[in-house]
């Protein structure tokens, strides 16, 4: 079974920035996709940022582009999401999830697995 262990996540004033870390374990596929989601008290669960690891594509969602960039290290099975400029409203409790396939769109019903997720908080 897969296993996602997220990291990297604290408080930080708006500007500031933040790296998480996905480090993932267990898989079967040698491509997937990693997602970067993200859940504020109230709101829908709403996909980040996803990566494809057969050949690194990534997409974005439009509040974060420009801002948040999602990458991989193949030799530590991990996948980052480096956050800077960071906005009171990307408050929220931010989830890495798998996806066997290749298709990375970011609708959360697509990830079968999902690690515990890691909090972020971003004061004004």
């Amino acid at each position: 079974q897969v296993q996602l262990v997220e990291s990297g996540g604290g408080s930080v004033q708006a500007g500031g920035s933040l790296r998480l870390s996905c480090a993932a374990s267990g898989y079967t596929s040698s491509s997937h996709c990693i997602g970067w989601f993200r859940q504020a008290p109230g709101k829908e669960r709403e996909g980040v940022a996803s990566i494809y690891t057969g050949g690194g594509s990534t997409y974005y969602a439009d509040s974060v582009k420009g801002r948040f960039t999602i990458s991989q290290d193949n030799a530590k099975n991990t996948v980052y999401l480096q956050m800077n400029s960071l906005k009171p409203d990307d408050t929220a409790m931010y989830y890495c999830a798998y996806r066997q396939y290749a298709s990375c769109a970011m609708f959360p019903a697509w990830y079968r697995y999902w690690g515990q997720g890691t909090q972020v908080t971003v004061s004004s």
